[in-house]
């Protein structure tokens, strides 16, 4: 589990990261519960819940209410009318309990004062192909992990010294781990699969991403870079002689998209030379899908800040180049109408002679 040291990286997680990886067949149910003091104009208390990786409701100390992130999430009105107000309320009670606890939390570190940061991840994982279920449940103090609960054995796992009080408490409590037995076995997979088929169509697409070829320098690695496919379980790597490689090869983060899409990357260091054109291939795979798309690594095919450098002084040097063709045509144009309107005065300046043919001047053309 990434756990988080500052206020920007805090919300960074809540909102974006910790999407565990899924595959067609195994669902994700998890919710966030964090709890926050001493940030300026950050919630005090927000709960996130996300199902395969999509955030689908949301809940903060500063709206006090429940909401959905997913369109589809209004179809569990048709089975539960009064889903969002016993998910405000109950929400509204955790609020209490978390301010509690991180005052718990400071008073077993001895902190009186600073950004403190308090949060519980916990869920489950469902197979719809052999209906196996498993679940998480993780407390972090201050980005680092505190006390968790093994869902095997239903025992704590202290991680800090100051989390033996509570393991001690916790492993005593018959009541407590039964509840949290039931939960991990019964309702949770329940909630799962309810929230599954709410968002069957937006949950169970495949889509395929863009991929290009990156390079910052002549000097740097190569990026191969995914973006805008879904789900988030994908492989995506770099294969030469049909033979994945594994040396000098790096492999970036999954991160998720502004648009409920996925991104990944990985670099390949290699010196780009006129030689290797055509031998190594960058390779990304998609669960559930048969093909692979396959980005050969040549040079034509590579976006640097060189070539993109190249390409905008090319294509500044093609606008000046039409730019003065256009200012060369318009030159042109006006010379011939001005050649054309002072021919025509000309005619104009003469009238035919009324005998034999003669043209005379204009006596008025004359006069002074």
């Amino acid at each position: 589990m990434m756990l988080i040291t500052t206020a920007k990286s805090f919300f960074f997680l809540v909102v974006a990261v910790q999407l565990n990886n899924v595959t067609p067949v195994i669902h994700t149910l998890k919710y966030f519960r964090t709890a926050s003091t001493s940030i300026a104009g950050f919630p005090e208390y927000i709960e996130v819940g996300y199902v395969d990786g999509v955030e689908f409701i949301h809940y903060d100390s500063h709206s006090k209410k429940a909401q959905a992130k997913q369109p589809w999430m209004e179809k569990v009105t048709a089975d539960n009318p009064g889903y969002w107000e016993t998910e405000t309320l109950r929400n509204t009670v955790n609020e209490h309990v978390f301010q509690v606890n991180i005052g718990i939390a400071k008073k077993r570190f001895n902190h009186t004062t600073g950004v403190h940061i308090l949060q519980w991840m916990f869920g489950c994982e469902w197979n719809d192909e052999n209906n196996e279920v498993d679940g998480w449940n993780q407390h972090s103090y201050d980005g680092e992990d505190f006390i968790s609960l093994d869902t095997k054995t239903m025992t704590y796992v202290a991680a800090k010294q100051q989390a033996f009080i509570t393991k001690l408490k916790w492993d005593r409590d018959d009541a407590r781990k039964k509840h949290r037995k039931h939960y991990y076995t019964e309702i949770c997979p329940s909630e799962l699969k309810k929230l599954v088929n709410y968002g069957r169509n937006d949950l169970l697409r495949k889509q395929l991403p863009k991929v290009s070829l990156l390079q910052k320098t002549p000097s740097s690695p190569v990026t191969c870079h995914a973006t805008g496919f879904y789900p988030d379980t994908a492989d995506l790597f770099w294969r030469k002689d049909g033979e994945q490689l594994h040396e000098d090869v790096e492999l970036g983060q999954t991160l998720p998209n502004h648009d409920g899409t996925f991104q990944m990357t990985v670099d390949l260091k290699v010196q780009v030379t006129p030689e290797v054109d055509g031998q190594y291939e960058c390779v990304f795979q998609l669960s559930g899908v048969k093909d692979e798309m396959v980005t050969k690594l040549e040079r034509r095919n590579i976006l640097s800040n060189i070539r993109i450098e190249e390409e905008a002084k090319k294509k500044k040097h093609i606008g000046i180049a039409s730019l003065l063709v256009v200012v060369a045509l318009v030159v042109l144009i006006l010379t011939v109408v001005f050649v054309v309107k002072r021919r025509k005065c000309k005619l104009d300046d003469y009238t035919p002679a009324d005998k034999g043919g003669e043209v005379q001047l204009s006596e008025a053309s004359d006069e002074t």
